[in-house]
């Protein structure tokens, strides 16, 4: 079985890669991250591992289609949200970051009542983001968290699949517009650093649950809360973007913390061949 693994690995790996480069030569040539290309980058992931999972063992089984307990879900939604507010309201309690409502107003695009902005990107908005996770989850913990974990421990699959995770978003960063506005290799290190201990929380919750959907959940609530609401709610005092954003230490610190916890608790996971199935 570990042979099997490695090389459904390497060939999710390579496919992934590939599939990607068609995308980020797009996404480069204009220099943003438009939606169509982006999405169609996002989806480079899952269709890897639907390609692999095909081609390997002629069925999509390990996954982990099913919903298993509701209540990694809803952990899976509301974690991204406390970690952001710990660091935000650190950032705007300190002055270290203002707090306004206006570019959160002005990113909404004609809805005027914060309330009502925060309803929509909460429900509509979230919803809209795990038809984007998704593609990335089916291939980072729909096929190669399962996979790693069969060859080798938690921490292992932690790291590898954040460090594949991270090396998927370089060229976003270092050829187009996927910044805070920090320097290049700040906030290369600094997304790396956030990737990878963010990996320790989805890998955990992958394995634990026995479902994608709590990675898929995890992955939108992450995208929706940091980059559609707690952003432009936070007004630049000059350092502000060192601290906060994917590419600032903040979320690298809050996520590092949540990895120590996961890590803590990995005796709790199922064995390898386990764990595709919902619990």
């Amino acid at each position: 079985m570990p042979i099997a693994a490695r090389r459904r690995i390497i060939i999710f790996l390579v496919l992934t890669y590939a599939l990607s480069s068609i995308f980020y030569a797009l996404i480069i040539s204009s220099g943003k991250m438009k939606a169509i290309p982006t999405f169609g980058l996002m989806w480079c992931p899952g269709v890897a591992a639907l390609i692999t999972r095909l081609a390997t063992q002629r069925n999509l089984r390990g996954t982990g289609w099913g919903w298993g307990k509701t209540k990694w879900q809803i952990l899976s939604y509301l974690a991204p949200a406390g970690l952001a507010l710990v660091v935000y309201g650190f950032v705007w309690a300190t002055g270290l970051g203002g707090l306004s409502p206006k570019g959160l107003i002005e990113s909404a695009k004609g809805v005027q009542s914060v309330p009502g902005i925060l309803v929509t990107f909460a429900t509509l908005g979230f919803l809209l983001g795990m038809v984007f996770a998704l593609g990335e989850e089916i291939g980072w913990r729909g096929l190669l968290v399962p996979e790693l974990a069969k060859t080798t421990g938690f921490t292992n699959t932690a790291l590898i699949s954040g460090a594949a995770w991270s090396v998927y978003h370089y060229p976003l960063i270092l050829f187009a517009n996927y910044n805070s506005g920090t320097p290049k290799w700040f906030a290369l290190i600094a997304f790396t650093w956030m990737v990878v201990a963010a990996s320790f929380v989805f890998a955990w919750m992958r394995l634990k649950s026995g479902s994608l959907w709590a990675a898929v959940i995890l992955h939108a609530s992450h995208n929706m809360f940091i980059q559609e609401i707690f952003d432009p709610l936070t007004q630049d005092r000059g350092t502000t973007k060192y601290i906060t954003t994917e590419f600032g230490v903040g979320l690298a610190i809050a996520y590092t913390l949540a990895a120590w916890y996961c890590w803590r608790r990995r005796g709790e996971l199922p064995q390898a061949e386990e764990a595709g199935a919902p619990r």
